[in-house]
């Protein structure tokens, strides 16, 4: 007994400490770091620094995150969370010009950068953020009119400019392995995945202006209250008279309204009746789902539908599912599912006794001859599985959360 009473955390190996120290908060390891001189020396190993999330920390400033970034920031840091003052009473200026220009000459491995609650108002645009993100999330953010515009500034920026050029060759000279990674993007701008959640302040025009981003593949909007249908439409992907126009390249769209009060619905969805060439998996959630239904079958390339947070009634499924004949994959999210007022035999071309095979949701479901053929309770409806196997023979179908709504009448 006498030998564990001496023990102390002198004698774990260093791996275990830094185990140990990876369970702890930002503010946590900082304070852990003011000990003794090896746990010090332990804190600043970058392993611990690879995601750094700081939107629990209420008190940070401008200060503070100058000090982490000399400190203990460093080539290790792959994804960053922060939280800006824009709720807090304080106010004042929290992500500076000249930080986000040190933060991306001393973290050239960050890929994804996430930021809740921020003032953006003072940043010129989207480029001096580090060229190496890869994921850009904005949530609850101020943005300005030219922040995602990669067009020259003003002449007062002119000299900015013509400095991140110079730096840009420096960089390229000192890590010439590194040419077909972040640098050979030649807008500057890399970000494959936008989310914007909760951003009152975007509009049409900061959706065409992502018209000139390259790479990106993957956008989400949610309630972004100001994009129109007129605004979608014209930055849809289109033949023009020099090839592809508009968000040619992107894969991926999420147009979402929960149903916020004291804003006029849009129905931004409605934009993609005019078609979107190369759009592969669309998601759609909230008010924006029924627009959105009746125009997906414009889209040719379609392969993934996402649907979640509305309310469907297996009709109005069946009728906007009848001309995808290349989906593959249509999910359900926190739908609830309205009864059946008729049985919709003509529309999803199933077997007859539609109403007598809703009645009996557990006999019917063990005939079914889809490749979905084991239904739980999760499976809001068996008739509709049944009337999407006929019309979509390669679709599986996913059911998460769903419920079926009952009338009390």
């Amino acid at each position: 007994m006498d030998e564990f009473k001496v023990c102390n955390l002198d004698y774990f190996p260093e791996n275990i400490l830094i185990d140990v120290l990876s369970y702890l908060s930002v503010r946590e390891l900082v304070r852990a770091g003011r000990v003794c001189k090896r746990w010090k020396r332990l804190v600043k190993d970058q392993r611990l620094w690879r995601t750094v999330d700081l939107t629990a920390w209420k008190g940070v400033t401008s200060r503070i995150l100058w000090v982490l970034l000399r400190q203990y920031l460093g080539c290790g840091l792959r994804c960053l969370h922060l939280r800006g003052l824009l709720l807090s009473a304080r106010g004042g200026t929290f992500l500076s010009e000249s930080w986000l220009k040190a933060l991306s000459t001393k973290c050239p491995r960050l890929s994804k950068l996430c930021l809740l609650h921020a003032d953006l108002r003072s940043l010129p645009n989207c480029q001096i953020l580090p060229r190496s993100l890869r994921v850009l999330e904005l949530r609850g953010c101020e943005l300005p009119r030219s922040f995602f515009s990669q067009s020259p500034a003003p002449p007062p920026a002119q000299p900015r400019d013509r400095a991140e050029a110079t730096s840009s060759v420096g960089a390229q000279q000192q890590g010439g392995g590194q040419k077909g990674k972040g640098l050979a993007c030649p807008s500057g701008i890399c970000v494959e995945r936008l989310v914007l959640n909760n951003v009152p302040s975007f509009t049409d025009q900061h959706l065409q202006n992502l018209a000139s981003w390259e790479r990106l593949r993957r956008l989400e909007l949610r309630d972004t209250f100001r994009v129109t249908a007129n605004g979608l439409r014209s930055c849809a992907a289109k033949e023009g008279l020099s090839g592809l126009e508009g968000l040619s390249r992107l894969k991926y769209l999420e147009i979402g309204i929960t149903g916020r009060h004291g804003y006029q619905l849009q129905m931004a969805s409605l934009g993609l009746g005019a078609g979107w060439l190369g759009l592969e998996e669309l998601s759609l959630g909230g008010k924006e789902v029924g627009p959105g239904l009746l125009c997906a079958s414009r889209l040719k390339d379609l392969k993934c539908l996402h649907l979640w947070a509305c309310t469907l009634s297996e009709l109005q499924i069946v009728r906007s599912c009848r001309m995808l004949r290349g989906l593959r994959q249509l999910e359900f999210l926190d739908v609830v599912f309205q009864p059946r007022q008729s049985p919709p035999a003509e529309e999803g071309q199933g077997p007859e006794g539609g109403e007598e095979q809703q009645n009996g949701e557990e006999g019917t479901g063990g005939e079914s001859n889809d490749e979905n053929k084991t239904l739980d309770g999760t499976d809001p409806f068996p008739s509709l599985r049944r009337s999407l196997a006929v019309l979509l023979p390669s679709c599986s179908l996913v059911f998460t959360n769903c419920s079926v709504q009952i009338n009390v009448d």
